[in-house]
């Protein structure tokens, strides 16, 4: 199983969300192939933001070495979930795809049982807002895990 996680950057929430879907997924033996990207190129090559990276540090998970890359055509064939952190990315997804490929675009939130939420983009923010993004994604990576064991997906 292939799975994108979409932000604007990548440089906050979808390194947050690629290394905290990963743990859950590697913490149940569950095969995978996970990778980020944003709608976006304006920070591709940079790593993610340094209190993202700090975040994660804190909970055992290692983001440090990902590079920020604008998502290309290639991805809607390559990847069978891709998860949009929030609407407006998820509307940029789905304007880049054919109809066949919008199947597989989802609203990360929505498809871990939580609504049309969007997870919040804690770059001006401080390091609280970065914590808070965090565990919303952990949260939401917990029921998408099950979700994914739960349906044979993976």
């Amino acid at each position: 199983m292939n799975i994108l996680m979409v932000c604007l950057g990548k440089i906050c929430r979808s390194p947050l969300a690629e290394g905290i879907l990963r743990k859950h997924l590697e913490s149940l033996h569950l095969p995978h192939s996970i990778d980020s990207a944003g709608t976006i190129n304006f920070h591709s090559g940079s790593t993610p933001d340094v209190r993202a990276i700090q975040v994660a540090a804190d909970n055992g998970i290692d983001i440090s070495r990902l590079a920020a890359r604008q998502v290309s055509k290639i991805a809607f064939e390559k990847f069978d979930y891709i998860f949009a952190m929030d609407r407006n990315n998820y509307k940029d997804l789905m304007s880049l795809s054919t109809r066949e490929q919008q199947q597989r675009i989802h609203l990360y939130l929505e498809f871990a049982g939580f609504g049309q939420k969007d997870v919040p983009d804690p770059y001006y923010g401080n390091r609280k807002h970065f914590e808070e993004v965090f565990e919303l994604l952990d949260r939401a990576s917990h029921q998408v895990s099950a979700k994914l064991l739960k349906n044979n997906i993976l």
